[in-house]
């Protein structure tokens, strides 16, 4: 699914060299983060099983899910820098194949203490994946394209659970093979596609364009030539709120840390529905099957409708509404939740949360590395996705808390819904700023 990049009207050096950047590293890209968002929420299918099994009660599920967040939060700016050292291509591949290892070792797991630790090793395996990637597309696509770019490239976290969820149900069905259960065969064969796109990308993935032997000289040199002015260029009013800057002045940067808290109602949601939807479904009274085929719904509309509203952003060059409207949509349908306790209103609910944290997330990126200059943006973009993180920490844990408390799902989201609004309402504030900052450098 990759996007159409330029209209007609610009040049075709422009329209063949961005189609063919995007045709040769978003497929990877994309199947990459299918697997690790597979590898990472596959645990919501396995406690169908696996909670009984060791043991789990859901506070503890939940303790355990969010804190794969906590390891994930603190190697998220490590691992960014160390790609800008590294290079994408070995430190991408040395990603994946460290977080496949650590996931198929989900499957000898046998109590609290150690589901917990092998939560953060994961949490610390993955880490610097999505925010080294949201770096790596900057150094192939112009600004113009990144909504539609970063849109496409997380549309991948929908179909991996549109398409992983009946594959993770059908799994648990082959419980007794070899005497293992059915989740310790989840884990085991959703973790290998990792280990194995992990030694590939070592020999598919370039550094940046000037390694790209697929581009002709000519391609390369206009790509960099464009990248290379629009990180020299300072646009009146449109400068980066974040510019030249040391690490930890990146880190306490009040744009940064406002949009970390911008993601964190969405990140926060996505994260926690796709590790506690199986379980809310499943409460109806459904089967394994049944509920992973109703757990795909949501996603498969997520699935293209993220894609369109990425496109409509680039289009009207607007990221502010573009991001705080589905905010706005996230938090009344999770405090809708609560008003209904039927299965048919409860999936309809679920589809507009789920493609609300979906959509805002094309839109969000875009903005967020228009407010970070070259120099802030390894640091920058590895901030606002690791406190951003926070919030699948938070919904996580809190909703296992409550869900034992009240025996109720939904009361469970209501602190996901606060903090969706609460971003919702500070995308429309900072833009405001912005767009009376632009007024006068315009004039």
């Amino acid at each position: 699914m990759v996007p159409t990049l330029a209209p007609a009207a610009v040049p075709d050096i422009e329209r063949a060299t961005l189609r063919r950047v995007a045709w040769r590293i978003l497929p990877f890209l994309m199947l990459a983060y299918f697997v690790a968002f597979v590898d990472r929420v596959n645990a919501g299918f396995a406690a169908l099983q696996m909670n009984h099994d060791i043991g789990l009660s859901a506070a503890q599920f939940g303790l355990g899910g969010g804190l794969f967040y906590i390891s994930y939060v603190l190697c998220e700016v490590p691992s960014n820098l160390a790609m800008e050292r590294f290079g994408a291509r070995i430190w991408i591949a040395r990603i994946m194949i460290t977080w496949g290892l650590v996931s198929a070792a989900m499957a000898i797991v046998v109590g609290p203490s150690s589901f917990y630790a092998v939560r953060l090793l994961l949490g610390a395996s993955e880490a610097g994946f999505f925010p080294g990637v949201i770096l790596y597309l900057t150094y192939w696509f112009p600004r113009a394209y990144r909504g539609r770019i970063v849109a496409v490239f997380m549309v991948a976290i929908p179909i991996s659970s549109f398409l992983g969820s009946p594959i993770s149900a059908s799994i648990l069905g082959i419980d007794g093979m070899l005497s293992l259960r059915g989740w310790q065969w989840l884990f085991i064969l959703e973790a290998v596609p990792a280990v194995l796109l992990g030694f590939f990308a070592l020999v598919f993935l370039p550094d940046g364009p000037g390694h790209a032997r697929w581009l002709t000289p000519q391609q390369s040199a206009w790509l960099q030539d464009r990248l290379a002015s629009e990180r020299a260029s300072v646009v009146p009013g449109k400068a980066a709120p974040a510019r030249h800057l040391s690490v930890w002045q990146v880190m306490r940067n009040r744009y940064v840390l406002a949009a970390s808290l911008i993601y964190a109602g969405a990140s926060g949601a996505s994260q926690c529905l796709s590790l506690w939807q199986p379980q809310i479904i499943k409460s109806f009274g459904l089967s394994n099957l049944e509920t992973g085929l109703l757990n795909a719904i949501p996603f498969g509309i997520a699935s293209v409708l993220m894609v369109l509203w990425g496109r409509s952003s680039d289009r009207s060059c607007e990221r502010v509404w573009h991001t705080a409207l589905p905010l706005g949509l996230l938090a009344l349908s999770l405090a809708a939740s609560t008003a209904t306790t039927q299965l048919v209103p409860t999936i309809l609910i679920l589809c507009l949360a789920v493609t609300a944290t979906y959509t805002v997330k094309g839109p969000f990126w875009a903005l967020s590395t228009e407010w970070l200059s070259a120099g802030a943006a390894a640091a920058g973009i590895a901030q606002i996705n690791a406190i951003g993180n926070i919030g699948g920490f938070i919904g996580t844990y809190l909703l296992g808390l409550i869900k034992d408390a009240t025996g109720s799902y939904p009361l469970g989201l209501l602190p996901l819904a606060v903090l969706s609004g609460t971003g919702c309402l500070l995308a429309l504030l900072l833009g405001r700023r912005r767009a009376k900052a632009i007024e006068p450098a315009q004039a």
